[in-house]
């Protein structure tokens, strides 16, 4: 052996850790990307509205279309990264994404922004299940929480790069598009995705052959369209019964998907979900959560959004500004979350956060009954801080309890049901403002104190939300460090010849 091998293999683990490092801030930027396209078109919404002559039925669809494309393609999409590999289908679910921006930003009615956020959202759940599965195996457990952590405070920078960009878009009216360069400053992000995400992400995919579960996928989508449709629509349709039929027609649908999935393990061992998962109590856990959590969410953003433009009558700009406390509080607790607060409490810090945010919107409940329309922004900062704090103390450490035991090989589809059930969340509590919200104000386009009265009504369900959100989290494990451990081990366990190679060994291609 020369004695220049081991620098020179010192030299190439130096560059092929900075290399997964690199891998990781472009998944990190599509992730931060989708984020900020769900929070940039909450804000020009009203501008919308008023630009394309959009009902309150196209509004929820603009919204809650992109939710569901993207909760019913999640799990299919990491299932296809398993299968496929997670790089090849990252990236063909980031140039998707980007072309569906493009036609977004052109779109000449409600009826073609609505179809081009279904295909944003379609291309998104391709693209997004990739990135914790890419996370999940480049990253040994020990440093999954630092990467976690940063995730969390993507989440964070998201939420306030959203509004503000949305805002200032918005307002610049850049080139006479009015809301279209919301859409549009996907183009350049998106290209560079690509580029980057070509060079610089290792492929890696399930070590044993997989094969796409279609009939699954049919049973999965049906069941979620069943159950979104007829809350969305239903209102401006008046309730019809086909509606109510479609949706108690769901748990018969849900328990057909079930037991066709059973089948399937059993004929082939390739379902579109891994029943097993739900076996760890951790797992099954925080996907309740993450369900419910998705549902308070979807209320809280897009009616707040409405509050303050449509009911105070404020620009799109201060609209926008007002959001900046409760993001950087995000932020904040996120990082302390994940790096000093679950390792000492564990599961008590979730909680913790589900109360805290629970009291925040009682705080906004009582300071929209007290200032009424004359509330200022500055008034409003408290509640959202408060909220704040509690959300980045789910956001960041819920992410790695639900994934802490889970085998490397059923990464992609982990990463795609914890995925799916939030977006599933949102996509229910956007289709529930129709009964919560939108019930309150009728269809007029006005401006006024029934914007503001219905608000405080739709938080009295943020608040319920909250509460059986901190009660399902007495399932989660007391402690997620030990289960951090647990998943190594499982980790070594279901390594098999022909799995993916260690990213760090092996130069992207």
């Amino acid at each position: 052996m020369s004695t220049d091998t081991l620098p020179d293999a010192a030299a190439r683990a130096a560059t092929a850790d900075r290399r997964r490092w690199l891998a990781l801030a472009v998944v990190m930027t599509a992730a931060f990307m989708d984020l900020v396209d769900v929070t940039i078109v909450n804000i020009a919404i009203p501008s919308m509205k008023a630009d394309l002559g959009a009902s309150t039925s196209a509004i929820q669809w603009i919204t809650a279309g992109y939710a569901l494309a993207f909760a019913a393609g999640l799990i299919t999409g990491g299932r296809l990264g398993d299968i496929y590999g997670r790089k090849r289908l990252f990236l063909l679910g980031i140039t998707g994404f980007t072309v569906a921006s493009l036609l977004c930003g052109i779109a000449a009615g409600p009826g073609m922004l609505v179809a081009a956020r279904l295909l944003q959202g379609a291309m998104a759940a391709l693209m997004v299940p990739q990135v914790l599965a890419i996370v999940h195996v480049t990253f040994p457990p020990h440093e999954r929480g630092k990467v976690f952590g940063m995730f969390g405070a993507i989440v964070g920078l998201g939420a306030v790069s959203g509004p503000m960009l949305g805002a200032l878009l918005t307002e610049w009216n850049l080139f006479g598009l009015e809301w279209r360069p919301i859409f549009l400053i996907n183009l350049p992000v998106g290209i560079a995705g690509v580029l980057l995400g070509r060079a610089f992400i290792t492929e890696s995919k399930a070590p044993k052959a997989l094969r796409l579960d279609l009939v699954g996928v049919i049973l999965a989508t049906l069941a979620m369209i069943m159950l979104i449709y007829p809350l969305t629509q239903g209102r401006e349709n008046g309730w019809p019964l086909w509606g109510f039929l479609c949706m108690g027609a769901v748990p018969f649908v849900f328990a057909a998907f079930v037991a066709y999935e059973k089948y399937k393990i059993k004929k082939d061992g390739s379902p579109l979900v891994e029943l097993s998962l739900f076996k760890v109590k951790s797992f099954a856990a925080g996907i309740a959560v993450q369900l419910t959590f998705g549902i308070a969410t979807g209320i809280f953003f897009l009616v707040w959004t409405l509050m303050m433009q449509m009911g105070l009558g404020w620009s799109a700009l201060r609209a926008g500004l007002t959001g900046i406390p409760f993001s950087i509080a995000v932020s904040v607790a996120a990082g302390l979350s994940v790096q000093k607060l679950v390792p000492r409490f564990g599961r008590k810090v979730l909680q913790a956060g589900a109360l805290t945010m629970a009291a925040g919107v009682l705080l906004y409940i009582w300071e929209s009954q007290h200032f009424g329309m004359e509330i200022a922004s500055w008034q409003m900062a408290a509640p959202l801080v408060v909220m704040g704090v509690g959300m980045g103390l789910i956001v960041a450490p819920l992410t790695d309890a639900v994934l802490s035991e889970v085998p490397r090989e059923h990464a992609g589809s982990a990463s795609g049901l914890i995925n799916t059930t939030g977006q599933m969340g949102n996509a229910l509590g956007l289709g529930l403002t129709s009964v919560v919200y939108f019930g309150f104000i009728g269809d007029e386009h006005v401006f006024g104190p029934q914007y503001v009265e219905a608000f405080r009504s739709a938080l009295w369900w943020v608040v319920a939300v909250m509460l059986v959100i901190f009660t399902v989290m007495f399932a989660l494990p007391r402690k997620q460090a030990a289960g951090v451990g647990h998943e190594a081990e499982a980790g070594a366990l279901t390594e098999e010849p022909g799995a993916a190679p260690d990213p760090v060994k092996v130069p992207a291609g």
